[in-house]
């Protein structure tokens, strides 16, 4: 399945589809990566694994919508069935999100509807709360607020900083990514009346738990 893979950064979840697919895990071709950001980590891994790389800098442009706009331009000149929000930190306006609606997916680190948007671990820590994690979600219009697929939970440690939990949080990112982005090119997942379903059958609204998914 041809896809386009957003980022902004280091791409370490970026690395992690890149792996899936050259191991024949993921059944996907990166057909491109683009960032809103020059000079990022991520670019230089894409670029190691011989995959075009574009550079959108949003701060180029007078307004959201015109960034936007260009984004959808530069990514159907590649024609995917699929467009992956590998940490791209971009709110995106309703025209982007409803033109690629039921085939837009992102990772967001931590257990939604609990912390959406920024500072999660902190937010995580600073609440007391006993788990943690990471959720991919069809995206929506509601930032973070779309129907979640799956979810992998961590402990949340007594010793913790926003350090250790990122880095445990993110060992789980690198699993549930690519084994969602497998199910969705094996069309195993599919969005249906902005409900998501795997072989047919509806998610929880919670998402799916990774535990209870290993087999599958």
């Amino acid at each position: 399945m041809p896809v386009v893979i957003l980022i902004s950064g280091s791409g370490s979840n970026l690395q992690a589809i890149i792996d899936a697919s050259n191991d024949s895990y993921c059944p996907i071709q990166i057909r491109a990566v683009i960032s809103n950001r020059a000079n990022v980590k991520g670019l230089e891994r894409a670029r190691l694994a011989g995959i075009e790389t574009v550079v959108i800098e949003h701060a180029q442009f007078d307004s959201r919508d015109a960034f936007d706009k260009e984004l959808i331009c530069k990514i159907d000149h590649y024609q995917p069935d699929l467009v992956i929000l590998a940490g791209f930190m971009r709110i995106l306006t309703q025209q982007f999100v409803e033109h690629y609606h039921g085939r837009l997916l992102n990772i967001h680190p931590a257990l939604l509807p609990d912390f959406p948007g920024l500072n999660t671990h902190e937010r995580a820590i600073e609440s007391g709360v006993k788990q943690h994690g990471a959720s991919v979600h069809f995206v929506t219009t509601e930032v973070d607020g779309g129907p979640v697929v799956l979810q992998a939970s961590v402990p949340v440690k007594s010793t913790d900083d926003t350090k250790t939990l990122a880095a445990r949080v993110l060992e789980q990112e690198h699993v549930i990514f690519p084994l969602v982005i497998k199910w969705y090119a094996e069309n195993r997942l599919v969005l249906e009346n902005n409900k998501p379903l795997l072989d047919k059958k509806e998610i929880p609204a919670t998402g799916l738990n990774y535990a209870e998914t290993r087999t599958n």
